[in-house]
This record gives C-alpha cells, sequence and structure tokens, in this order.
C-alpha cells in the first residue's frame, strides 16, 4: 500500500514540475506570447521596409522618399534650409 502511495505521489509530482509538466507548460505558452508580439512587431518593420523600397524603384522614385534618405543617410541639406551647428558637448 505504501509503495503505492508513494508511486503515486512520484508521478503527481512530476506531472506538475518534471520536465515535462504542467509549469514548463505555462512557461512554454508564455515565451510563446511573448514571441508572437516579437513577430508581429518585426513584421510591421519589414511592411514598412518593403514599402520603402517599392518607393524607390529605379524607374519612378518617390521624391520624398529620396529627398528623406538623401538628408538622413548622406546628411544633405536644400539650399533654403537654415542649419544650426552645435559645438562642443550635445
Amino acid at each position: 500500500m505504501l509503495g503505492c502511495i508513494l508511486l503515486t505521489a512520484y508521478f503527481a509530482h512530476h506531472t506538475f514540475y518534471g520536465r515535462y509538466g504542467l509549469e514548463a507548460r505555462n512557461r512554454l505558452m508564455e515565451r510563446s506570447q511573448l514571441l508572437d508580439f516579437e513577430i508581429k512587431s518585426l513584421e510591421a518593420v519589414r511592411s514598412r521596409l518593403d514599402r520603402d523600397v517599392a518607393l524607390l524603384t529605379p524607374d519612378r522614385p518617390d521624391p520624398d522618399i529620396v529627398d528623406e534618405t538623401a538628408r538622413e543617410l548622406l546628411g544633405y541639406a536644400r539650399p533654403e534650409d537654415r542649419l544650426i551647428l552645435r559645438t562642443g558637448r550635445p
């Protein structure tokens, strides 16, 4: 009788706290939700990048995207823009 109780307690313990138990399942479900959120945010970034790439097609580039890219990446400015130069630490 004692052996059956101990065996039942052993299996019950591993059902909840074992490597494949309910606690491990809960941790996996939480991680899955976090990864789903990260996937959705990365898909949003990718869709924005796809849109920008589509606007930069060589046959007909969008002038606003070209201007934005030239300003951000190359540091270009228009002649009518006012530039404020900072010296020292920000």
